[in-house]
């Protein structure tokens, strides 16, 4: 579940950017574009996060 919300989150936030960004250099949306920025970041995320974040069990009080 993790995985999706992530993806989800990542693929509205790099379109909006895209959107915003785009229409700042009076350039064209590409929809496409942004969904391949956000597949491409979705895995980075991913990555790094398993091998930066440690996975140490919670103590039991």
């Amino acid at each position: 579940m993790r995985y999706f919300w992530t993806f989800f989150w990542t693929f509205l936030l790099i379109q909006m950017t895209l959107y915003v960004v785009s229409s700042m250099q009076s350039a064209t949306y590409s929809f496409q574009t942004g969904t391949i920025v956000a597949v491409v970041f979705s895995i980075l995320i991913f990555v790094l996060g398993d091998a930066l974040v440690p996975k140490e069990q919670a103590e039991k009080h």
